[in-house]
């Protein structure tokens, strides 16, 4: 089956006016690195909450990008998602309260795929964890490795929804097709709900030739599959993690902030408004 045909059966967008129901999980993939994975999941979930809604950010990236964005280090935790999945801690001992609460990650979790490979239901050790507290939130987001292992195949079975950020360059296009092993994979044997919110276009610049056609053949590929909203490349977006916050708090009325406004829209309504160009 192709990538095309998979991804555009499972489209979903949620209820125009009633939004997602709640305790809703999004995972963030694509083993593609550098296409904005964390800077979305933590801007989509400081959005969420501008919204009023109870959002939990899962950090499962051993690089703990996401965890240092809200100004912890993750050298200096007491325990980290690798205790959950590992080890069964609760989640909410690694819950730490920031401008969206997060569950924090730290170099340990670079060794939970060894630790977990022996384990009976490995790939459903972060499904289990997040039962206890999925009533406790609207929006649960995730923040995957760059990489199809072990942490993502967690993150895609509890995942309800995948929300796949596709830098502006044929490479990365690319890249979407190696997906397509890993969802037929989840489907058939452990998540056969799991479907695919939408594909981000990130990193665009609207000044060049390649990310425009880079734009087209998404279109082209994908149709509505394809947000409406465009991340374009800032500085902006480079700077917020340096002060521990999300771009939407370190300059909260700037084009990079209302990209993620709009996305949040666009998830929350299934809304399709003009498309626009964030500077």
């Amino acid at each position: 089956m192709s990538l095309l045909s998979q991804l555009s059966r499972s489209v979903r967008r949620a209820p125009s006016s009633q939004g997602a129901t709640l305790g809703q999980v999004i995972a963030f993939a694509n083993q593609k690195g550098g296409v904005a994975k964390t800077t979305t999941t933590l801007n989509l979930a400081v959005a969420f909450e501008e919204l009023g809604h109870r959002v939990l950010a899962v950090d499962l990236d051993p690089q703990g990008n996401l965890t240092m964005s809200q100004g912890m280090n993750p050298d200096n935790v007491d325990r980290s998602m690798f205790d959950v999945l590992v080890h069964s801690r609760p989640i909410d001992e690694v819950i730490h309260h920031a401008e969206v609460d997060v569950a924090v990650s730290s170099i340990d979790l670079a060794g939970a795929e060894l630790a977990l490979s022996s384990m009976i239901g490995r790939e459903r050790a972060l499904q289990k964890a997040l039962a206890p507290v999925r009533n406790e939130y609207d929006y649960i987001l995730i923040d995957t490795p760059p990489s199809l292992g072990l942490l993502t195949i967690n993150a895609l079975t509890a995942a309800d929804d995948v929300i796949v950020p596709v830098q502006c360059e044929y490479l990365s296009l690319r890249g979407l097709v190696q997906l397509e092993g890993t969802l037929s994979m989840i489907r058939e044997n452990l998540n056969p709900s799991v479907e695919i919110r939408g594909i981000l276009p990130t990193m665009f610049d609207a000044r060049t030739l390649h990310a425009r056609e880079a734009i087209e053949m998404l279109k082209e590929n994908f149709g509505d599959l394809v947000f409406d909203t465009r991340i374009r490349k800032t500085v902006r977006y480079a700077e917020a993690p340096v002060q521990g916050s999300s771009v939407l708090k370190y300059d909260p009325t700037g084009s990079a902030a209302e990209a993620y406004r709009d996305l949040a829209k666009e998830v929350l309504n299934g809304a399709k408004p003009r498309a626009r160009e964030h500077a």
